[in-house]
């Protein structure tokens, strides 16, 4: 949910621990209403950083707080596209959004900010601030298929990403389809992420304790940027 605070776990398996996973999931959990007839869906995000990728070695750094713009789009649909803010401190992160139009969306990614400053959204105008004087700019794609699991009681969400994938060198249009390469080293592990409000139900937090599987803190911006 836009504006409040949430707890975020991520961690590490293999293709084999997400195989036993799902079946666990299906049995106490419902699939995003979202999702297309295989149960998942691609997601992409185009992430914003400056010529000194500050972004970057924050993460890298351990950073307890720190932020990153992005904009966010699915599968290669450009009717829903949406500017991205999230927000991390330590587990804590916390997400804000505006729509974009097509039409905006290329302009930005264009290099054509003069219509953000009078626009209606502040985070939009926000965005325009930092690319004017932190000298944010696109800087890679980042694409995943993601498989969304939700539970009402603690606001909970599920989600195992497969085949990350990064395309350093150029921003494509939200519409035009890019494989890119795999970010990841490890080619078929999957990111199990778990997002809950102010509780974490025990039925939840059994389903996702698996032998050898310890809390990390992976990032997909992160791992993108391992090819420079």
């Amino acid at each position: 949910m836009d504006g409040c605070f949430r707890h975020e776990m991520k961690y590490e398996i293999s293709y084999a621990d997400c195989v036993y996973l799902r079946q666990r999931l299906r049995s106490v959990l419902a699939m995003d209403s979202n999702v297309g007839g295989d149960g998942s869906y691609c997601v992409n995000s185009i992430y914003f950083d400056n010529f000194n990728d500050k972004a970057l070695r924050e993460k890298r750094n351990g950073l307890a707080k720190r932020e990153k713009f992005r904009i966010r789009y699915y599968n290669e649909d450009d009717s829903y596209i949406r500017l991205e803010k999230k927000m991390k401190f330590g587990s804590l992160c916390k997400k804000v959004s505006a729509p974009l139009t097509q039409s905006e969306c290329m302009k930005l990614l264009g290099g054509d900010v003069s219509w953000m400053l009078c626009h209606a959204s502040p985070l939009i105008n926000e965005l325009y601030c930092k690319m004017r004087h932190e000298l944010l700019r696109p800087r890679v794609l980042v694409s995943y298929i993601r498989e969304p699991y939700v539970y009402p009681a603690g606001n909970v969400r599920v989600t195992l990403d497969s085949d990350i994938r990064t395309s350093l060198y150029h921003v494509p249009r939200p519409e035009t389809k890019t494989r890119g390469i795999l970010a990841s080293e490890t080619p078929q592990a999957v990111i199990l992420e778990v997002k809950y409000d102010a509780f974490l139900p025990d039925v939840i937090a059994r389903l996702v304790q698996m032998d050898g599987v310890f809390l990390q803190s992976f990032s997909k911006y992160g791992a993108s940027r391992r090819y420079g």
